[in-house]
């Protein structure tokens, strides 16, 4: 379960990112996040992993409240957390197998089981066939896709996907909007941020509509509002 309670995020003593922000996603949803550029979608993300801490209120993830984790416990967190960009941030100088490897391998994991579970989660985003290739000889479709399945390789409880299909042509956006609903399927926590409708139309589940630091819509699958 993840809650956020009376929310604020205030930047340089006058910038509000986040206004007053109440919300719970249950366990196995599937939620996109709309708005504009600047409505608070990135900054509510960011609350989830840690890079940022309300300046006040309390974000809550299986019943731990964030701003209480230790700094030390951070790494610990994310690995319960998969994340998703829209630059994708592959390490230019390390194949797809190695991209996806390499959060196993600071964790030291044995290498048969890297080997083992990198070829899986390469199988689930469909690139059996491309972990010995760099970045640079991938389409922006499949460097996202290894993305994906780097954020898969912990067997995270949650995905965020900020903008995942940002830098993608409607083909390979609707291919990485599948394969999220396919993660979704098999029961992980899918939150979505994305300013382009067309794509939460096609995913037809809970949509959280943003402006100016605060939720003004929360629309279920079957119609009904939350809010």
């Amino acid at each position: 379960m993840i809650s956020f309670k009376k929310v604020t995020k205030q930047y340089n003593g006058d910038f509000i990112a986040l206004d007053n922000i109440n919300l719970e996603i249950k366990d196995g949803e599937f939620v996109s996040l709309v708005g504009p550029s600047g409505a608070g979608k990135s900054t509510l993300i960011k609350m989830l992993i840690r890079e940022e801490t309300p300046t006040s209120g309390q974000v809550i993830l299986d019943d731990i409240d964030l701003a209480e984790v230790k700094n030390t416990e951070i790494p610990f967190l994310r690995r319960k957390i998969g994340a998703i960009f829209q630059d994708f941030k592959l390490l230019d100088s390390k194949t797809a197998f190695e991209n996806v490897a390499f959060a196993l391998e600071v964790s030291g994991v044995p290498a048969e089981e890297i080997k083992t579970d990198v070829m899986q989660v390469l199988g689930i985003v469909g690139l059996s066939g491309k972990g010995a290739n760099f970045p640079r000889e991938l389409s922006g479709g499949e460097k996202q896709r290894i993305a994906i399945a780097r954020a898969l390789i912990h067997r995270p409880k949650i995905i965020l996907a900020d903008e995942p299909t940002g830098n993608l042509d409607l083909v390979n956006s609707y291919e990485v909007v599948k394969l999220l609903w396919k993660i979704n399927e098999i029961g992980t926590t899918v939150i979505l941020a994305t300013h382009d409708r067309e794509i939460v139309n096609t995913v037809s589940k809970r949509v959280i509509s943003m402006e100016h630091g605060k939720i003004v819509r929360d629309q279920t699958q079957d119609g009904k509002y939350i809010i």
